[in-house]
């Protein structure tokens, strides 16, 4: 195993119930609920994370991490997910030639982000 790779996440939600079926609509995601652990299980698919990368703040005035969710179209997916009950924290914007993302809250008010990255 190369480079100790990131191979699980976890939300900690007040509902996670309400959290699970956002993920749902807004992504199609998968869950399976696990009773032993009462963790709802995201489906399971090899090679999920494609890379990350590590910066100095600038704006921000707390570290944080971000989880990006790859989508065809980050500005449809935008506002599908401000009807299911997202918080647009940053709008859809290019951040390089081809590259477009979206910074949202969930309805737990947890920050995620959305990218579109370019056609080869």
């Amino acid at each position: 195993m190369n480079n100790n790779p990131i191979v699980y996440w976890e939300l900690a939600s007040n509902n996670a119930e309400k959290s699970v079926e956002f993920f749902k609509k807004a992504f199609g995601w998968n869950f399976e609920y696990d009773q032993a652990s009462t963790i709802h299980e995201l489906e399971k698919e090899a090679n999920q994370i494609h890379g990350g990368g590590i910066f100095t703040l600038k704006q921000a005035k707390l570290p944080f991490l971000t989880i990006y969710i790859a989508v065809d179209d980050v500005y449809q997916k935008e506002k599908e997910i401000k009807e299911l009950g997202a918080f647009i924290v940053i709008p859809a914007h290019e951040i390089n030639p081809g590259i477009h993302i979206c910074l949202f809250n969930d309805p737990s008010g947890v920050t995620f982000a959305m990218i579109q990255k370019r056609k080869k």
